[in-house]
Formats: structure tokens, C-alpha cells, sequence
């Protein structure tokens, strides 16, 4: 890779690092204002329609979303570092697996954790899993991110014990 083409590669991201922290930063402002703020402001004027256990749902309903922007501040952290000139094997392997964990994680909680956990709030109505197709698959691309860690974490090591024989 030349000069130029480094210097263009760590610009992009640097760059994206900077998306990334507008997105988790822009999106967690508005989850906050929308079941923070905004309810606890309803609250104290005395204007809230709602009730507890309806402001409950709608925070649960919200957690894959918090996981998934795990995932998308994780990408953006390791841009910063790619961008700072860390090696791209170290930064890869960590980034796959954070990246597939919290992915993994919200696409499961998505399909089965907010179905039931509004099931104990409402009293068991509803069913016992969600057909978020987003989720799945979401889920599937996070289990196999994070197993794909493990296979550039593996040739990393071989890389480095070929190295030494060299």
C-alpha cells in the first residue's frame, strides 16, 4: 500500500469513526428524550396519558436498539484506531467480536427476550417468541461475526509463528 493510499485509508477512517460516534450519539439523544425526558417532563405536569406499565413496554421493546448501537460504536472505535495506525489483525479480531456479540445479543433479545419480558409485565398475554426477521438475521450475521474472530485471531497466531521461522 503506498503513501497515498494509506494516508486515504486512514482519512476514511477517521471520518467514519466520526459517523459513528454522530449515529450512537444522535440516536441515544433521541431514546433518552423519548423515554426519559419526555415522559418524566408528561410526568410532572401532570399530562402523562399513559401508565407505568405501558412506558415499561416501550423501554424494553427499545433494548435490541441499545445493543445494536454497542455494535455500531464498536466499528467506530475501531476505526479511530486503524485510523491512529494500530495494526488491522488486533483491531479486526476485537472489533468482529464485539461487533458480533452485541449484535448477536440484540437479534436474540429481539426474537425471544422482549416477548417474554412483556408477557411477565402484562400478565402473560401475547406469545412465547417474536418473528423479527430483522432480528434473525441480525442475530445469525452477530453468531457469525464472532466466530469469524476466532478464525482471524487463529491466523494471526499462524501468521506470527511463520514469521518466526523466516
Amino acid at each position: 500500500m503506498s503513501r497515498t493510499d494509506l494516508t486515504r485509508f486512514r482519512t476514511m477512517c477517521r471520518q467514519f469513526r466520526w459517523l459513528a460516534v454522530f449515529m450512537v450519539v444522535s440516536v441515544g439523544a433521541l431514546l433518552l428524550l423519548m423515554y426519559g425526558v419526555a415522559p418524566g417532563i408528561l410526568m410532572a405536569r401532570g399530562d402523562y396519558a399513559g401508565t407505568p406499565s405501558l412506558w415499561r413496554t416501550e423501554v424494553i421493546r427499545t433494548l435490541p436498539t441499545l445493543f445494536y448501537l454497542f455494535a455500531v460504536w464498536s466499528i467506530g472505535s475501531a476505526m479511530g484506531q486503524l485510523a491512529k495506525g494500530r495494526l488491522i489483525q488486533p483491531t479486526l479480531v476485537s472489533a468482529l467480536r464485539r461487533v458480533g456479540l452485541s449484535l448477536g445479543v440484540g437479534g436474540l433479545l429481539s426474537v425471544f427476550g422482549i416477548t417474554n419480558l412483556i408477557r411477565i409485565i402484562e400478565g402473560g398475554r401475547g406469545g412465547w417468541v417474536y418473528f423479527d426477521v430483522p432480528g434473525m438475521t441480525l442475530g445469525m450475521i452477530g453468531g457469525a461475526l464472532f466466530l469469524l474472530a476466532g478464525v482471524v485471531e487463529q491466523a494471526g497466531h499462524i501468521q506470527a509463528e511463520l514469521d518466526e521461522m523466516v
